[in-house]
């Protein structure tokens, strides 16, 4: 390639001169995304700014450090990027320090957990079929196999966190680490419970946010960051940037921390995604995020009223979030099954245990359903009880007879609200 030929910027024509099948299946995946409904909690719809700076020659810099202190010349720019993504996520979440390096969640909490714990110690997390994440504790998990993972759950008449089993737990073992957050969880999270119990047991609180932080970036949800000695997050979620991790901390950890992400854990910090999340960043700071978050929420519930008027439970009885739970069994369709037939008309969601169930996670009793994506999409209350209805024809239409019209149906509601324009 000669200086003349080079471009500095994305250039979809020379992708498809250089690699014509690579092309083909990036647009292929515009097309499934523009021509279906994604409810995927944990997926979301980057804007084309983000995008700009993912694909932008910052992804060339080899940037091992923090800013002012690398271990390779030439990072003047990409420092400048880097601390303005800092000073950021400071200013919006209320946070004495932020790390904008860990490459994914599971990275931030290896790096939380290289910061604080020695191998063999005690954490104590929410359990996994309760709604926890696999990096708190999971048999697994690096965090199951070095750690000793004692687990709390949900309470099998409220279905919500069982505080008073935490804090007894606490009691008993005695952890290093109490974790809160997980990847299931529809109900709000009472940090200052889990801050009282660390107190009282002189643990350290990490808060895993990864699903929730960009509903407390749109202030429409309280924040952890008043309590937590660390808040670790992904990014490509609610709050709709790149896909990565972060985390924020209060100040008497911040050496720690850093020193935890890098060199402990990582190398070289991946610089376009830093970028991009400093735009992502920039992006939740406006009253139009701020309203969006709320419109996140809204639709959620008004998604969950719908679904449980076809018959499907609202696990804890319905969200305060960007997601909801919804037990099938009243229906007689497992999970897995309900996963495969929406995903035939369109429509794709995930198959999801739900407390104390019966049948095996790769079955499941239940799904999960969220609205980011949907809500970027501008959709409102009564798109969501549409979906609702179009989810509930094919769902419990075990022959498939529905699953042509409802995927019509999916296409003629997505087709004025795309994802990405052609």
């Amino acid at each position: 390639m000669t200086s003349a030929s080079a471009s500095w910027g994305p250039d979809f024509a020379a992708l498809e001169s250089v690699d014509p099948d690579i092309a083909r299946i990036l647009l292929a995946e515009r097309d499934r995304l523009n021509d279906g409904l994604q409810l995927i909690a944990s997926e979301n719809f980057t804007s084309p700014s983000v995008l700009a700076a993912l694909g932008s020659t910052l992804s060339n810099k080899y940037a091992e450090g923090y800013p002012g202190k690398r271990y390779y010349g030439g990072c003047e720019v990409v420092d400048e990027a880097e601390s303005l993504g800092i000073e950021r996520a400071k200013t919006l979440f209320g946070a004495d320090h932020a790390n904008l390096q860990p490459h994914s969640g599971a990275n931030a909490n290896l790096a939380v957990y290289g910061a604080f714990m020695k191998p063999g110690e005690t954490l104590l997390a929410m359990s996994l079929p309760h709604g926890g994440h696999l990096t708190h504790g999971a048999k697994v998990s690096f965090t199951g196999k070095w750690f000793n993972a004692v687990h709390y759950g949900v309470s099998a008449t409220t279905e919500d966190i069982d505080y008073d089993q935490m804090r007894d737990l606490a009691h008993e073992h005695r952890p290093k680490m109490i974790i809160c957050g997980g990847s299931a969880i529809p109900r709000l999270i009472d940090f200052a419970a889990f801050r009282a119990v660390a107190d009282e047991v002189g643990a350290i609180l990490m808060v895993d946010a990864a699903h929730f932080i960009g509903l407390v970036a749109g202030k429409a949800i309280p924040s952890p960051v008043p309590y937590a000695d660390v808040v670790t997050f992904t990014t490509h979620k609610v709050l709709r940037g790149p896909r990565g991790g972060m985390l924020v901390c209060k100040s008497e950890h911040a050496a720690a921390l850093d020193k935890a992400v890098f060199p402990m854990m990582q190398g070289g910090p991946l610089m376009h995604a830093v970028a991009a999340k400093a735009v992502a960043l920039k992006e939740a700071a406006t009253p139009e995020y701020a309203a969006y978050a709320r419109q996140v929420i809204a639709n959620a519930q008004a998604l969950t009223e719908g679904l449980a008027a076809e018959g499907m439970r609202p696990v804890s009885g319905g969200t305060d979030t960007h997601l909801a739970l919804l037990d099938l069994q009243g229906i007689g369709v497992t999970g897995a099954e309900a996963e495969a037939r929406a995903g035939a008309a369109r429509i794709v969601l995930n198959k999801n245990a739900i407390p104390y169930d019966p049948a095996p996670p790769s079955v499941a009793s239940g799904i999960r359903v969220g609205t980011p994506a949907t809500t970027t999409q501008g959709m409102d209350e009564a798109d969501m009880r549409l979906i609702a209805s179009l989810i509930g024809r094919a769902v419990k239409d075990p022959n498939g007879s529905q699953t042509a019209a409802v995927a019509d149906e999916v296409r003629a509601l997505v087709a004025n609200k795309p994802a990405y324009a052609s």
